[in-house]
């Protein structure tokens, strides 16, 4: 399987956790792939916070993220009015979320390490404040 479809079937089963939790949420067409697409997930409730979500996944141990990559997608959250959130799923850990603002800097990237998701990260209905 190519890290495209890894991304894209982690973004689809994020997707599914926002629909059993009640949200509203789209994914955005070309993220990753086309250069205005900076936001992977857009989610959000009536009268609720609203969300623009980077999803990333690993099976190694430190997740490394391009800093323009952040960088786009924290300018395209500001323009929305939404608030940015980046979700990583490490193998067999499942979901933990985070602010842009908890990755480390890593020279050209920003960089985090699945010890610091679980200390820094919260669970879905943690993060979320619902039952999911």
């Amino acid at each position: 399987m190519s890290n495209k479809s890894k991304g894209s079937k982690a973004e689809r089963e994020l997707f599914q956790k926002f629909v059993e939790a009640n949200y509203r949420v789209v994914r955005v067409a070309g993220s990753g792939a086309m250069e205005t697409a900076d936001c992977d997930l857009i989610a959000g409730k009536k009268g609720e916070k609203k969300y623009g979500i980077e999803v990333k996944s690993s099976k190694k141990p430190v997740k490394y993220i391009a800093k323009s990559q952040i960088n786009n997608f924290i300018v395209f959250c500001e323009i929305f009015g939404i608030a940015p959130v980046v979700a990583l799923r490490f193998n067999r850990e499942g979901w933990l979320f985070i602010k842009p603002e908890d990755l480390r800097d890593a020279g050209n990237n920003f960089a985090i390490s699945l010890e610091e998701a679980k200390a820094k990260g919260k669970r879905f209905g943690q993060f979320f404040n619902c039952v999911a």
